[in-house]
């Protein structure tokens, strides 16, 4: 007879797979087998995707036309061109080195398996809360000079923090991929402009959650037709949602405006309090020298309670049995019907909560921008929003904050390449390329961390010990 060994209760974790998983993630590796790249194969691999590169680019970077009287003046860029040749060749001979496999990438594994300290994104997380809650001074005092044009970036950035939250409940959480989530952000921002507008005793704090539960209505209405689609099917009718709405709000004039939009919208008050000059005033009541840049304070503490509040109430659904059911769904719809749970109020509640946070984030761009117009509603917003999710990682919180912090703050930093002239020429504008830029810049990012920029997700439910998942082992946002 064979013998059987009896193995302690206290080994036995549940987490057992993930830990062989990461037990061989952390061994080293076995030789290749013999089998290497030369490197004259990388260099004609690099030499292949530069000749791609300027055949591409020969008509947009080598070559620019202008109108000029009697005709089009046609003047070569050829040093910007091959410029561009020359990254695209280095660029590509670098991802083959370092992010293929060999020496270099096992080196580099290892170089950052040292530096993992244990709870680090929890103090990183409080570090960021507390740089937060001090930004605006912070600004103030070291940047006088440009002091509102800094905060009024970080105004930028912390609403896409909001959305990108928003967004992380249908596509991180529930794994329903939503292409058309600017549509609740219109929704929000037009029902507090029209509002406000249209009857004088609706202010800002009355329409807010008005705003937002208009968003979760019309997010329930989207969940509805929906329930039976996955995948590609799923995304294609909300592309086409968002894009309904944006036809309404353009051509329905009578009520929205039409391209004309809706201005006049007024701005938030503290108890009553505005913020600008004469008898009444913020500065008049607190007996402070009037300061455009005080207002722009009050909108950034502003978003910065509502991005809170939307964190907050995630972390807590997100251990609640109904947001257990989101993760349930997102791992596998059928086996979630086979547990008894309710697909169809599990993806409502999904749409809803995340319209909901939308549309706060639309009511407070109504009153920020003072003036609102279906432009400002486009399929790049919506983009935008799912990209910061997916590069900050699905369904990390910490994840999105550093995404918003490096897409909104990197274009906005773009504006601002002039030394880029030294290197391209006196005729070499950076601000025409900073999307091309940055496009480069989310294509290395993405190579580097296909899994987003944080890497690892914090389960919902524990037992014994608490303890980091790798987000390999965290379905993807599909909707399958």
């Amino acid at each position: 007879m064979s013998s059987t060994v009896s193995q302690p209760t206290d080994d036995i974790h549940p987490e057992g797979a993930q830990l062989q998983s990461e037990q061989r993630l952390s061994a080293p590796r076995p030789p290749a087998g013999g089998r290497t790249i030369s490197l004259a194969a990388l260099i004609k691999d690099a030499a292949i995707a530069a000749l791609i590169a300027g055949v591409l680019g020969f008509f947009f970077l080598a070559i620019r036309t202008d109108i000029a009287p009697g005709g089009l003046e046609v003047t070569t860029r050829w040093s910007l061109w091959f410029a561009s040749i020359a990254v695209v060749f280095a660029g590509r001979l670098a991802i083959s080195l370092f992010f293929r496999g060999g020496k270099a990438e096992e080196a580099a594994g290892a170089a950052l398996s040292r530096i993992i300290v244990p709870g680090l994104g929890t103090w990183l997380g409080r570090l960021l809360f507390a740089f937060a809650v001090i930004l605006p001074f912070f600004f103030m005092y070291f940047f006088p000079a440009r002091d509102r044009q800094f905060i009024d970036i970080a105004i930028l950035i912390m609403t896409y923090i909001m959305l990108g939250w928003g967004l992380n409940i249908v596509v991180g959480l529930a794994g329903l991929l939503d292409l058309g989530y600017v549509a609740f952000y219109a929704v929000g921002a037009y029902s507090f402009a029209l509002l406000s507008t249209h009857f004088e005793y609706i202010g800002f704090w009355i329409a807010l959650p008005l705003a937002g539960l208009l968003a979760a209505l019309w997010g329930v209405i989207l969940g509805f037709p929906v329930l039976r689609l996955r995948g590609d099917y799923l995304a294609i009718v909300t592309l086409a949602f968002g894009e309904i709405v944006r036809v309404v709000l353009l051509n329905w004039y009578d009520f929205t405006g039409g391209p004309d939009g809706v201005s006049r919208i007024p701005k938030p008050t503290l108890f009553g309090l505005e913020f600008s000059r004469g008898e009444g005033s913020f500065s008049d009541f607190f007996g402070l020298e009037y300061d455009t840049t005080q207002r722009f304070v009050f909108l950034y503490y502003i978003i910065f309670v509502l991005a809170i509040l939307t964190n907050l109430i995630t972390m807590r659904l997100r251990k609640m049995p109904i947001g257990r059911a989101w993760e349930a769904l997102r791992e596998d719809e059928i086996a979630c019907r086979s547990l008894g749970i309710n697909t169809v109020t599990t993806k409502l509640t999904a749409f809803a909560t995340g319209a909901m946070f939308g549309g706060f984030a639309g009511s407070f761009f109504a009153t920020r921008q003072g003036f609102i117009s279906p432009e400002s509603f486009t399929f790049l917003e919506s983009a935008i929003i799912l990209a910061i999710v997916v590069l900050g990682g699905l369904g990390s919180q910490i994840g999105i904050v550093i995404a918003s912090v490096v897409m909104i703050g990197g274009i906005e930093l773009l504006r601002n390449l002039d030394f880029l002239q030294a290197v391209f020429g006196d005729g070499f504008d950076p601000t025409q390329y900073r999307m091309l830029i940055f496009g480069l810049a989310m294509v290395l990012i993405m190579v580097w961390k296909p899994r987003g920029l944080v890497s690892s997700r914090e389960p919902s439910a524990v037992y014994k010990q608490k303890k980091s998942i790798s987000a390999d082992m965290v379905a993807q946002g599909e909707g399958h």
